[in-house]
Order: C-alpha cells, then sequence, then structure tokens
C-alpha cells in the first residue's frame, strides 16, 4: 500500500500576530453590507433634510425676512434651547424611557442660579466672575441632583418613568415659582447678559455655539462608547442586556442624571439670552425635545436613535415655530402645529416598528 502524504495545513497569521488555522478570514468592516433598519434609519434621515428644505424654501417665499440674519439668530437660539433637552431625551427614549421633567428642570436651574448669584450680589458684586460661577455651580447641581431621584425611582423601584417625571415637572416648576414668589431675577451680573448676547462673527451666537459641541460630545458617547452600546442594549431588550452582564439599574440612572444635566445646562444657556432667570423659562419645551426625537427617527419602543436624527428634529421644529411667527401666525397655531407633527410622527413610527416584526 502507498501511503499518501497528507497536504499540511497552511498557517497564516492574523492581524494581531497570532498564528491560526486556515478559515475563512472575517470580511473588514467597511465591506459588510449595512443591515434594513440602517439604511431605513438613514433613509429617514434624508428624508428630514429634504422635508426640512422644503419648509425652508416656503417660509423664504412667503417672506423675504426669513433668511435674513436677525432670523437666523432668532432661530439657532431658538434651537439652543430645546437641542440639549432632545439630546439627553435621545438617550432616555433609547433606553424605552422618557423624561417629561427636562423643561421643568431647565427653568428651576436657571431660577437657582439667579437666586445664587443675586444672593451673593449680582450686578453690584465685588468679584462677578465668582458670583457667575458660583450660580452656574448651583444650577448644574440641581439638575445632577434631579436626574438622581428619576434614575433612583425608575431604576431601583421599578416605578414607570412617565409616572415619576411626570410627578418631577410639577414638583420643579412649582419650586421655581416658590423660589421668587412666581417673579423674575434680574438682579444679575452684567456678564450674564454679555454672554448670551455676543455672536462669533456676526453670526453664531456663543449659546448656540456651546450646544453645538455639547450635541457633537454627546453624539460620540452614543456611537462610539461602551455607555452608549449599554444605552442601545437596554432599549433591544433589558433582559438580554442583564444576561450579557450590563449593570442595568446603575447604568439607567447615568442615564437619567444625563438627560436632566443636559436640561440644566440649557436652563443656564437660557438665563443669559435673557439676562433674567425666569420660572416659565423651559414651559412644554419638553414636547418639542420628545417631539424633535421622535420626529428624528428615535422609536418610544427603545433601543433605536441618533443624536443626528434628533438634532434634524430640532431644527425643524425650530424653523417651523419662528417661520410661523414671521408669517404672522398667531402663538396658539404653535402648540396646534408641534402637537400635529408629534403625533405624525409616532404613527410613522408605529407603522415603522411593524413593518420590522
Amino acid at each position: 500500500m502507498v501511503a499518501v502524504a497528507e497536504a499540511p495545513t497552511v498557517l497564516r497569521a492574523s492581524p494581531v500576530g497570532a498564528v491560526v488555522t486556515g478559515e475563512r478570514p472575517p470580511q473588514p468592516y467597511e465591506h459588510r453590507r449595512p443591515t434594513w433598519g440602517q439604511r431605513a434609519q438613514l433613509g429617514g434621515q434624508l428624508w428630514l433634510v429634504c422635508v426640512l428644505a422644503v419648509v425652508i424654501a416656503a417660509f423664504s417665499l412667503r417672506s423675504s425676512s426669513f433668511l435674513s440674519q436677525a432670523n437666523w439668530l432668532n432661530t439657532a437660539l431658538t434651537a439652543t434651547e430645546v437641542l440639549l433637552l432632545a439630546v439627553g431625551q435621545t438617550f432616555v427614549i433609547i433606553t424605552g424611557g422618557i423624561d417629561l421633567s427636562d423643561g421643568a428642570v431647565l427653568g428651576l436651574s436657571g431660577m437657582v442660579a439667579g437666586w445664587v448669584m443675586a444672593s451673593l450680589g449680582g450686578s453690584s458684586a465685588g468679584d462677578p466672575t465668582l458670583v457667575v460661577v458660583a450660580g452656574l455651580a448651583s444650577g448644574l447641581v440641581l439638575g445632577v441632583a434631579v436626574g438622581l431621584v428619576n434614575g433612583l425611582l425608575v431604576a431601583r423601584y421599578r416605578i414607570p418613568a412617565f409616572v415619576v417625571t411626570l410627578g418631577t415637572l410639577g414638583i420643579c416648576t412649582g419650586i421655581a415659582d416658590l423660589v421668587a414668589n412666581g417673579q423674575e431675577i434680574s438682579n444679575l451680573p452684567g456678564a450674564v447678559g454679555t454672554i448670551g448676547s455676543t455672536n462669533l462673527f456676526g453670526w453664531i451666537p456663543i449659546p448656540a455655539l456651546v450646544a453645538f459641541v455639547l450635541t457633537v460630545a454627546a453624539a460620540g458617547l452614543l456611537r462610539l462608547t461602551r455607555f452608549g452600546e449599554h444605552t442601545l442594549a437596554l432599549g433591544d431588550s433589558r433582559d438580554a442586556a442583564v444576561r450579557a452582564g450590563i449593570r442595568d439599574r446603575s447604568h439607567l440612572v447615568r442615564v437619567y442624571v444625563l438627560s436632566s444635566t443636559l436640561a440644566a445646562v440649557s436652563g443656564m444657556l437660557v438665563m443669559t439670552r435673557l439676562a433674567v432667570a425666569s420660572p416659565t423659562s423651559g414651559s412644554n419645551d419638553e414636547l418639542n425635545a420628545i417631539a424633535a426625537v421622535v420626529i428624528g427617527g428615535a422609536s418610544l419602543f427603545g433601543g433605536k436613535g441618533t443624536i443626528l436624527g434628533s438634532f434634524l428634529g430640532t431644527a425643524l421644529i425650530s424653523v417651523l415655530l419662528t417661520g410661523l411667527i414671521i408669517v404672522n401666525v398667531p402663538p396658539f397655531w404653535q402648540l396646534i402645529a408641534v402637537g400635529a407633527v408629534l403625533v405624525a410622527a409616532v404613527y410613522v413610527d408605529q407603522v415603522r416598528e411593524r413593518r420590522l416584526r
């Protein structure tokens, strides 16, 4: 019998230098086909860009002042008030929750910051820088505290997020009125108003720039970090995420803290824009923020959403609000328009979910 020599196994080096047997190497990431969901999400964002362009064109034809510098600055500042709320809301909605308190946190954080500044001397303070820093820090601490309360009640005690944040909405709104008996606080250092009224190159308000930088950072947090991966995983299936080793309770607490902290930052930016602390700041902003997130493609069922989509949704709502004012539509129609857009976006979201099943 003639022995047949077996062909030697060909060894190849892996990209990290390990020696492996000759199985087919995995395809590089850039050659993988995007999933149907990813293609649908990208298509939705492109569609949103087209809708935004159509709305801008319609208002531009209706009023020659729509594309003016003054209206751009007004639209940018309007978007700033909602954008950070929408960014924080994106993380919450991806986990399958909702935060109804962020508009109230915006108003309360501004009132707390204004009260601290006024108590330390306000416009006549000897060291206005220290006064401003102390006020801003107190507003941020307030945001973190509310986020902790929301997160602990939702994650540890399993109280529905809708109930918890609806309760804190009422509490924060009431405390904001109690801080100064429902009155605005105007005794603030002059530097506060200077920050809010400064425009870089005449076109970029400082508050809008701060909000944009934080939005880009949040996009990186959601897209490129383990925090973002865990957020998406909890929204997909909390039970599966727990089995995979994700500490769901502590992560949910961090998500709600992030949402309330961004709301507090937004409150600081609104205060600098108005140069006063007002207890009515942030009223109904939670509706606009939720609408922006859902319009941007996030699912109310959890597990899906992007910061870019929320940014585009915020832009659409802001353009809609300022455009309606320019064409002399009565103010109460603004709420009707935003509510109608929100209902339409939720309907589209439900249709999309049924198609995915």
